[in-house]
């Protein structure tokens, strides 16, 4: 298909490179700052998809370079398009992704094996099908880039090869000294600066059968809400309570995190609150824990012994390799807790990460014991 070269035609061109360009410098920023929650999403697909009866574990070890590629091509093509730069070459790698986050995201809205693509990292949240319809949309501009990728084209590699290599060279930098430190800009939940506990209404949950009929039926009231709950059920010689439960009156605002003691109790909303400040060691993967990550725990140990604060680890492994671990690596008077590896990782990309708590607020974060010092 041959497009006219009309002033018309050329504008929308440059119209559809901004626009579309725009949004792939967003999501290659919000990925290249997080590079880890990147690849931690790119894992995720090769353990969830199948293809002819088969998933893509094998691939797990270059999981961090695919992620690293990925954002900076999504970033290349963002700066090609908005500079003008390369025509061509934009063109075709903005078709070829596009076509490829297209299928991806349909196969995901309907069988939603994985429950969020990750396109905006951690920054903005959108379903499957948000996603999805996101594609199609900037799937109309896409192909008018491509029609119209011959229009006013000037060839000026020198220029065009200057602006690819600094912008190669930008994100690989920027990916690199957020992969070796937290990310730059914390999108998650457990930022520095943030109350990770709420207060809530708490309300009871109060079950009621007849005696004589059997049908149950369940009231909710809030504490001292007895008054709310419907004069027929208090008739006791009618109606009898076969149950109740209650909230807990405090909530932690990260989506399935808890901090479980051998018991299996969950600790969260007694430990968190803590009035003199705690250190959360968080280990999400004890295996590659490295001789400097085990320094820094001993480090990170003796300074909390020093300045009187109370020190616990946050694991996903199993009460015996933590144990082994310990005994192993030489430390005692350390407690440990459990939680889900998802949301270790949510709380920290290091391993080990180092997070100091005071007053359910998230005071400071890093991976190296030293700044942990008053």
């Amino acid at each position: 298909m041959q497009v006219k070269d009309t002033n018309l035609n050329y504008a929308l061109n440059v119209v559809c490179r901004w626009a579309v360009g725009l949004v792939f410098l967003f999501s290659a920023f919000v990925k290249g700052v997080d590079p880890m929650g990147t690849t931690y999403k790119v894992q995720e697909y090769m353990t969830s998809w199948e293809l002819f009866g088969s998933n893509f574990e094998w691939a797990l070890p270059f999981a961090g370079v695919l992620s690293v590629a990925l954002i900076c091509a999504e970033f290349l093509v963002g700066v090609m398009l908005v500079t003008n730069s390369f025509r061509l070459l934009s063109a075709w790698m903005l078709v070829l992704l596009m076509a490829f986050f297209t299928v991806t995201t349909l196969i995901d809205a309907v069988t939603n094996k994985v429950s969020d693509c990750g396109c905006f990292g951690d920054a903005v949240k959108l379903t499957n099908w948000q996603t999805f319809w996101k594609n199609v949309a900037l799937d109309v501009p896409t192909v008018w880039i491509f029609l119209t990728r011959w229009l006013r084209y000037r060839y000026r590699f020198e220029r065009n090869g200057i602006i690819f290599l600094a912008a190669l060279a930008l994100m690989l930098v920027f990916c690199i000294y957020n992969i070796k430190n937290e990310p730059l800009i914390d999108f998650r939940p457990w930022k520095e600066g943030n109350k990770m506990i709420v207060e809530r209404e708490a309300m009871n949950h109060m079950t009621f059968r007849h005696k004589t009929t059997g049908e149950e039926v369940t009231v909710d009231y809030p504490n001292g809400g007895w008054d709310q709950v419907p004069e027929k059920y208090k008739d006791f010689d009618v109606w009898e309570i076969t149950g109740s439960t209650s909230d807990e009156p405090f909530e932690v605002k990260a989506d399935g995190f808890s901090m479980m003691d051998l018991e299996g109790e969950d600790r969260a909303t007694d430990l968190l609150p803590a009035e003199d400040g705690m250190v959360v060691v968080t280990i999400h993967s004890l295996d590659k824990v490295d001789a400097k990550g085990v320094a820094e725990v001993k480090q990170a140990l003796a300074q909390a012994e020093e300045d009187g604060t109370k020190i616990v680890i946050l694991t996903s492994a199993l009460p015996e390799e933590v144990q082994a671990w310990l005994y192993d690596n030489d430390i005692s008077g350390l407690d440990y807790l459990f939680a889900d590896a998802t949301a270790i990782k949510a709380m920290m990309r290091g391993n080990p990460g180092f997070l100091y708590i005071k007053d359910a607020t998230v005071v400071k974060k890093t991976r190296k014991a030293k700044d942990l010092e008053n």
